[in-house]
């Protein structure tokens, strides 16, 4: 049988069928010889060892369109990055690195930021103009009133999306309007720094549609971009 592997903990991998059974799965020790770590999204090859239990062991992993390294995934067709238009402003410096680091692996970017309730339409104009004019697509949403959440989900179908931003932005409220069986942890933000407490502790994919996959991921407050001299720098903007 073929699948997706939708989530990984403690050695076991959630094989998704595509339809509606979800089996969990074991590595076959060539993977861990051949030093083959397999990714959340990654397409495979697998047998059931019980279908009442719903369980299987991981054969063969399907050649890989990418693979990224933070956050950890593989197949993934688009990134949609999310910040908090205000409360916390956005670290406009953060947002760049997330831009780079996703232009070197050539998987496009959509760039949306929420809370846009808490704030007047200057700014939406302000950073709307900034990254169209860098050739980004911009989203403006709300998950309290619900706006622009339908223009959101015609971006998802059909592909297998990262969610990832720092903590506190949303990320989560905005995986359980898109898929509400999500059940996310969502986490207050912290009044004292005004920065989100890590409420996803693990990548994992939502099925929410026909060959639509969102992934939701740890939230970050940094991020390094390795092994990129400065003068490369330029290639990316």
């Amino acid at each position: 049988m073929t699948g997706k592997i939708i989530k990984g903990i403690a050695g076991f991998y959630y094989v998704h069928d595509g339809k509606s059974r979800l089996y969990e799965c074991k590595a076959k020790g060539v993977f861990r010889n051949k030093k083959i770590k397999p990714l959340v999204g990654d397409d495979v090859e697998f047998s059931v060892l019980d279908e009442e239990e719903l369980t299987g062991n991981i054969d063969r992993i399907l050649p890989r369109k990418n693979a990224l390294v933070r956050p950890a995934a593989a197949n993934v067709d688009q990134a949609m990055v999310v910040f908090s238009i205000t409360h916390p402003a956005p670290n406009l410096n953060l947002l760049d690195r997330f831009l780079v680091m996703m232009e070197r692996q050539q998987v496009p970017v959509v760039i949306c930021f929420n809370k846009v309730d808490l704030c007047g339409g200057d700014l939406m104009e302000q950073y709307g103009r900034i990254y169209r004019q860098a050739g980004y697509e911009v989203e403006f949403i709300s998950t309290i009133d619900k706006r622009g959440l339908d223009r959101i989900r015609e971006r998802l179908q059909g592909k297998t999306t990262v969610l990832a931003g720092p903590s506190g932005v949303g990320k989560s409220s905005l995986t359980n309007e898109l898929h509400p069986d999500a059940a996310m942890e969502t986490g207050d933000i912290s009044r004292k720094i005004e920065r989100g407490k890590h409420t996803t502790r693990h990548s994992q994919l939502f099925h929410i549609g026909e060959d639509t996959f969102m992934m939701d991921t740890p939230g970050f407050s940094s991020m390094y971009v390795e092994d990129l001299e400065a003068g490369d720098l330029k290639d990316y903007f």
